[in-house]
């Protein structure tokens, strides 16, 4: 939960916009995949502090429902964007939010179809699946065009940054809303880019907490059940 202020350096960018880049690690972790030093799935963007965010170029992005999985865990997408959700699996799927920034539900569709969905307010949406409980997924709706997603090594990289001041907000599911506030920190973006410090985020204090259908009610058993007729 601290930063880590190594040595500051210039990286090369060509025009007037710079590119920002750095490492993200997770402490105090359960997870067994960051025990193994994988780092994905951390979110940050960068929002002027002086000026106005111009507007988000609308983007079309895609999490596919596939081994009762959504893919990817962790998207992230301007105001504005669109949001595909084809099923790729043998079964049916129904996506759905209920209590993020902006709630939808799909409904329930079968194998090789589509939904999609347009994301008009900023929030951070958490995603369910109505008939498997076990799949969950995080969608950040960001109001601004600089934005990115950590890799496996933790490593991230947010291009056509225009010299100025910003604020660098990060999220990250299994980190307490408290600790990641503490993290946001402003920085300058020169002309020829910023490689930031190792920003390293702690687990510490986060609990998994199972959660409810679409309707607020418990799920039911999946092994060998059908939902509305279909088969689990």
């Amino acid at each position: 939960m601290t930063w880590r202020w190594l040595i500051f350096f210039s990286v090369a960018a060509a025009g007037s916009a710079a590119v920002v880049t750095g490492h993200v690690e997770l402490t105090n972790s359960r997870d067994p995949s960051a025990r193994h030093h994988n780092y994905s799935g951390v979110v940050l963007w960068l929002e002027p502090v002086d000026r106005p965010a111009p507007a988000v170029p609308p983007r079309r992005e895609r999490m596919v429902q596939k081994d009762k999985r959504f893919q990817p865990h962790v998207l992230a997408i301007g105001v504005g964007g669109t949001v595909d959700f084809p099923n790729l699996d043998p079964i049916f799927h129904n996506a759905f939010s209920n209590y993020s920034a902006q709630q939808f539900d799909v409904g329930l569709y079968p194998p090789g179809s589509s939904k999609s969905v347009v994301f008009v307010k900023p929030g951070i949406e958490r995603v369910f699946c109505n008939i498997h409980s076990s799949m969950s997924a995080i969608i950040a709706v960001v109001p601004t065009p600089w934005y990115t997603v950590t890799q496996d090594s933790g490593k991230f990289s947010i291009a056509s940054v225009p010299p100025g001041e910003y604020m660098l907000h990060i999220f990250h599911e299994r980190a307490l809303p408290e600790n990641l506030k503490f993290l946001e920190h402003r920085v300058a973006v020169p002309a020829d880019g910023l490689a930031l410090p190792l920003i390293s985020i702690s687990e510490t204090g986060y609990i998994a907490a199972p959660h409810l259908d679409k309707h607020g009610k418990p799920y039911a058993p999946e092994a060998g059940g059908t939902y509305g007729g279909v088969v689990r």
